[in-house]
């Protein structure tokens, strides 16, 4: 299967509103960002697939970043199997069956576009591993929290920040009417703006976390208002934890209202 159709039919079937963002971008940065997009959403794919020990989720994503840079004969294909068999949506499934074509693309893609991709999914399968390393658990009887801002700062870089960083690379190397930007300003703003998503799915999925066992508000943030982790498995709480919740959301505004004054200068 072509590339262009690995970005069109196959993405449709995993990301509508992501299939419908790129399809208004220009073509010449479409390749890229639609085939980091896929091996990112199947790196996420295998992180989430439960049925699998935790162990071996993360020695599958680190080989998958692994064969990015140096290809080894039936390894995608056997991580691919070993994650695909418990898919329950048929979407994903049909994505990790198509890896072996996923990266069949990625290789076909120049090199500047491969280091990219390549850079950006390293960094992303590295916030998934140690995600999987910091909650060692599935719901709330093990549940676990970052420590610091600087830990949350972190996990929203890993996990999206990198993605604004990875888009301005793309469009300044693709678009030659931005050869004029600041590249390390627009990058540090697309930085900001993917944390500043990243940290409203955050607060956004609070009592989902705590019911997997993950707190990302911060333990000693938390202990800044008289609260450990687990009070929060307790509604009541959120009125104690709302200066806290308050102070992250105006965090989070900060960095997209940054951004979006940026995209101004372009």
């Amino acid at each position: 299967m072509a590339g262009s159709d690995l970005t069109t039919s196959l993405l449709k079937q995993v990301s509508r509103s992501f299939y419908l963002s790129l399809a208004v971008l220009p073509g010449t940065v479409r390749p890229a960002i639609g085939i980091a997009y896929l091996l990112a959403r199947a790196a996420d794919t295998i992180a989430d697939t439960r049925l699998i020990e935790r162990r071996a989720r993360i020695v599958h994503l680190e080989a998958f970043a692994e064969e990015l840079e140096r290809p080894q004969a039936g390894r995608i294909e056997a991580i691919a199997a070993a994650a695909a068999s418990p898919q329950s949506l048929a979407a994903e499934r049909r994505l990790l069956e198509r890896l072996p074509d996923v990266l069949a693309a990625y290789r076909g893609m120049d090199a500047g576009d491969r280091a990219r991709v390549r850079r950006v999914l390293a960094t992303i399968v590295e916030g998934m591993t140690e995600d999987l390393r910091i909650f060692p658990g599935e719901d709330e009887g093990k549940l676990t929290a970052l420590e610091t801002r600087a830990d949350l700062d972190r996990y929203t870089y890993l996990v999206a920040g990198c993605v604004g960083e990875f888009w301005t690379a793309v469009h300044v190397a693709h678009r030659p009417r931005l050869a004029r930007w600041d590249v390390p300003a627009m990058e540090a703003l697309g930085v900001r703006f993917g944390q500043g998503l990243q940290l409203t799915n955050v607060l956004r999925d609070v009592p989902r976390d705590l019911r997997a066992g993950r707190c990302y508000l911060p333990r000693v943030d938390l202990a800044r208002v008289g609260l450990e982790p687990a009070d929060l498995l307790d509604p009541a709480a959120g009125a104690t934890a709302r200066p806290l919740l308050g102070e992250l959301l105006h965090t989070a505004l900060d960095h997209c209202d940054a951004a979006w004054r940026a995209s101004g200068r372009s």
